[in-house]
Parts: structure tokens; sequence; C-alpha cells
């Protein structure tokens, strides 16, 4: 059976981080909003790809008229957002139909290429779950802040840097096995989808991600992504 291909992009966040007058997803990188950039990655990549965008209830309305007013008319079903990334994931899986690929990733990632999508979506065809990492390339230290915020080693841990790698997004699965997963009730250590599924007992394939696929959370992550975008 052939698998049609869903995106869930994840922006109900905040964004309290950086600091602006309205949430980072709505916020202007090369002229277009941070969300639109990020969803036209997936459309030039998979044209029949069908988007599920999560969004902060409040600012749904917000959304359509930036929409509107921009043509960005590619079709959407927009989705409130949960108290947590867990349930905005699971409020999104329940307009996803069994049987398919779905692609979950940030709205604030809008600098992956095209050509690591496809690339991902044609290795789907060989395991049930891919995730993006990329290796660490700092020297790591186990600290962690006492009673007055101060920073502190923590006796008797160590970290090795060969065997930490940064999780990235999209991350790839059957809809059916992530559906299920998300049956699982709401736990602190689920950061990711992939932490979801690997506590489900699904089995997960790892691929190389991409230096540029960063993160667009602060100030200065934004002002990296002008200069990367400037560099076209």
């Amino acid at each position: 059976m052939e698998r049609n291909f869903y995106l869930i992009v994840t922006a109900a966040g905040s964004g309290t981080r950086m600091g602006a007058d309205k949430p980072k997803q709505f916020l202007e990188l090369g002229g277009k909003a941070i969300l639109q950039l990020t969803i036209e990655r997936f459309i030039e990549a998979l044209p029949d790809v069908k988007v599920v965008t999560v969004l902060p209830k409040d600012y749904i309305p917000l959304w359509k008229r930036y929409c509107l007013e921009r043509s960005f008319t590619y079709p959407q079903v927009l989705v409130a957002g949960g108290i947590t990334r867990f349930h905005s994931v699971k409020n999104a899986l329940a307009r996803v139909p069994d049987g398919a690929y779905v692609a979950v990733h940030d709205g604030v990632r809008p600098l992956l290429s095209v050509g690591m999508i496809r690339r991902m979506a044609e290795r789907m065809t060989a395991c049930r779950a891919l995730v993006p990492v990329m290796p660490s390339t700092d020297t790591l230290k186990p600290l962690r802040p006492d009673w007055d915020g101060r920073l502190q080693w923590i006796e008797g841990r160590s970290l090795n840097r060969v065997e930490v790698y940064n999780a990235q997004t999209p991350q790839i699965f059957f809809s059916e096995d992530l559906r299920g997963a998300y049956q699982q009730a709401f736990n602190t250590s689920f950061t990711d989808d992939a932490s979801v599924a690997r506590q489900a007992g699904i089995p997960i394939t790892w691929c190389e991600g991409e230096r540029l696929n960063i993160k667009i959370t602060t100030p200065e992550d934004l002002k990296l992504a002008q200069a990367i975008l400037s560099l076209g």
C-alpha cells in the first residue's frame, strides 16, 4: 500500500525567550513569517504533502489573516495546541489517518534543506521511524544549578562527547505507530516524538541531520538565521 505523506508543524509555543510582541513562529525572516518559510520547504520537497499546523488557539485568526493577506493558500488543517508539546502533537494526530507517513517538525526550523526532506522521505520505505541527529562538537560538563542558581558539578557523572548527539526534526513515523505511542500517559521525559516512540517500543533508525537546521528560539538565533539566508 502506498502511503500518503502528512506533515505536522508544531507552532503552538509562546516564544517567551525571544522577547518579541508575538510568538517567534510569526516573526518575519527574509520577508516572510518563519512558519511560512518552514512549510514552504516541505511543499517544495514533497508537493503533495498534507499539512496539519498546530498553533496557539488565540493566534489561529492571526495566521488565517496572514495567509490571506500574503496569498499563502496551500491547504492546511489548523489545530489548537495543548498544554505541552506532547498534547499538541496528540491533538494533531487526531487529524492524520492510519496508513500514512507522518513527519513532525518544529515550526521554527525553516532552514533545513529540500534535499534532507526528500532523502528522509525515501528512507521511510525501509524503516518505521527515522530521526535526524548531529554529533555534539562541544566539550560537555555534567552540571546542575544549586538553590541560588549557581552551577555545581554533579559528582560521579561524566559525559562522553562521542556518545552524545543532538536530535533534530523532522522526525518521521508510520502514522498508526505514532498515534498508538501517543496513547501513553504524559511523562516529563517526553521531550520529542522519538522519546515517545521509544517508550512505546517502536524501533528508531537514526540518520544524519544538518548543521544549519537550527531551531530559532532566541534573538541570537534569529540573527544567525538572517545571516544564513543572506548567504543564499
